[in-house]
């Protein structure tokens, strides 16, 4: 009799490594291991191996770090999408690429259930489900976390010593983290105390601002219809230049935040995230924008902007909404082609010039000077109209005096 099969989301650390082991002991599963490449720095042939080692039937390694990049970062960053006008949605849009994956090697595999180790108060396990319903509703979902005895990684420490299952964790320091190619998030250890001022040593992608060079750093982004494709004036293909820009800022001291939240599911939390080549490009779109886009457009953006960081953040990927928002966005981006010029020091990331075949900004009409397009008389007539409903208020306070 062949044992029914489950599709474990599985990155080899010790949330995962544990519910391996539980679903064949518990359900009598065989268990097929999924873990999906986003840019995480790992040994994925350890990876493979211990999935192996752990009792996986098959173990798959995906690499989909060009896929993440192109259909899902650069989507999010036109938007100049910011969760709470901090977060930069690192995890959050990962997530549905890696349960859209999840979701290709069950039906591949003919299976009919999904695990995934996302705790029941985080709001990962909404992103994965939300998806998988969205993709493949027939699909059954396990949550672990959400129904066995467990009720802490130390728990989770206790069940890895007694059934063999090698981990890195020790109850003595405890960080859960997550990273891609786009950024880390640190949360837990003594960062779930708000009062406790982040330590150095949790920084894995950038160096504290102090530990930056003295003197600032200069590179110029080229986009072309809203989508990076050069540094310095070399182009390069997306996977290169987001590594090298990650690069360039965490050795400068960029993108490196630290915040509370407020989570889907109702609870406030506290997290580190590193983003230091993302912060880079957000902040070279945002001054190409400003040259390129007119008044009404960039205002109008801004409020999609907090519409489609709220769709992300919540998981809500696959939504006819996110596809509609992302079609205004992709409009607007026609012309956001040009060249931004960022100074990187000591943490700080500013913008300091830009240019674009497409500005909008033109130097013969802002001088003081005169010019043929500009009549400056023509400012008064304007201005009384402009202001009429004020005059008007004016004259009717003065009536009734």
């Amino acid at each position: 009799m062949n044992k029914e099969k489950v599709v474990l989301a599985y990155s080899g650390g010790l949330d995962t490594s544990v519910i391996l082991t539980w679903l064949k002991e518990e359900y009598g599963y065989e268990v097929i291991a999924v873990c999906v490449d986003v840019g995480q720095e790992e040994d994925f042939e350890a990876v493979e191996k211990k999935a192996y080692a752990t009792g996986a039937s098959k173990a798959y390694i995906l690499d989909v770090k060009e896929e993440f990049i192109t259909d899902y970062i650069y989507p999010t960053l036109k938007a100049h999408a910011i969760y709470e006008n901090d977060y930069l949605l690192g995890t959050s849009f990962a997530r549905p690429l890696i349960a859209k994956k999840l979701v290709e090697i069950a039906e591949k595999e003919n299976a009919n259930v999904i695990a995934h180790g996302a705790t029941g108060k985080g709001n990962d396990q909404v992103r994965f489900e939300a998806t998988i319903h969205a993709l493949n509703p027939a699909i059954k979902i396990i949550a672990p976390w959400r129904i066995w005895n467990l009720k802490s990684r130390e728990d989770c420490i206790d069940y890895a010593i007694k059934h063999n299952i090698p981990i890195a964790q020790t109850k003595e320091k405890i960080y859960s983290r997550d990273q891609n190619i786009w950024h880390i998030s640190h949360e837990g250890g003594n960062l779930e105390d708000p009062w406790n001022e982040h330590k150095d040593d949790v920084l894995v992608m950038s160096l504290p601002p102090e530990q930056a060079k003295d003197n600032p750093t200069y590179v110029e982004i080229g986009f072309e219809k809203g989508i990076p494709v050069s540094v310095d004036g070399r182009k390069t293909d997306p996977l290169a230049l987001l590594t090298l820009l990650n690069e360039i800022g965490g050795e400068n001291g960029v993108g490196t935040i630290d915040i509370v939240e407020n989570r889907l599911v109702g609870m406030k939390s506290r997290g580190v995230y590193e983003t230091p080549g993302g912060t880079i490009l957000y902040e070279a779109h945002k001054a190409l924008e400003k040259l390129v886009l007119d008044r009404d457009t960039m205002n109008y953006k801004n409020t999609v902007a907090l519409k489609y960081a709220q769709l992300v953040y919540d998981g809500l990927w696959f939504t006819p909404l996110r596809e509609a928002l992302a079609a205004f966005v992709d409009s607007t981006q026609q012309y956001v082609t040009g060249i931004v010029r960022v100074k990187l020091y000591k943490g700080n990331c500013t913008a300091v010039a830009s240019k674009s075949p497409f500005s909008l900004y033109n130097e013969e009409f802002v001088t003081f000077g005169a010019d043929e397009v500009y009549n400056q008389k023509d400012a008064e007539g304007f201005i009384n109209l402009f202001t009429l409903p004020m005059t008007i208020r004016a004259i009717m306070k003065q009536n009734k005096k």
